[in-house]
């Protein structure tokens, strides 16, 4: 599955009028997603089980996280492909957690994604 897109969402400082937006502009029904004190939204095409997208707080792990449609790419190695990043002209913007799998990043030309790796991969 490397080089899959396995996500994308959009995290913003009013994710509750940008969810309305989207459920008015494209028909997204938006399902809460509990994160503690508030909620995120998964949004969901008409008739479909499975969320086309999401919706974030910019908040906590989120609250520097520009607001541009994120995709989240999937990779084999998360730390190999950190150390390529670098070494072809990327920053990494947000560098993985203890226990989370994925990192932001920018590439040369200034685009940005987020590289993700199951946590059962191969390390």
């Amino acid at each position: 599955m490397a080089g899959k897109i396995v996500w994308t969402d959009l995290t913003v400082s009013n994710a509750e009028e940008i969810k309305e937006f989207y459920r008015h502009v494209v028909g997204w029904h938006p399902e809460p997603v509990g994160m503690g004190d508030y909620d995120d939204f998964n949004m969901l095409a008409e008739g479909e089980k499975d969320p086309s997208a999401g919706i974030c707080h910019a908040l906590g792990q989120n609250a520097d996280i520009p607001p541009v449609w994120m995709m989240y790419i999937m990779v084999e190695d998360l730390e190999r492909s950190l150390v390529s990043c670098e070494k072809l002209g990327g920053k990494i913007l947000k560098q993985p957690e203890r226990d989370r799998r994925y990192a932001v990043i920018e590439d040369p030309a200034g685009a940005i994604c987020t590289l993700y790796q199951e946590k059962d991969a191969k390390r």
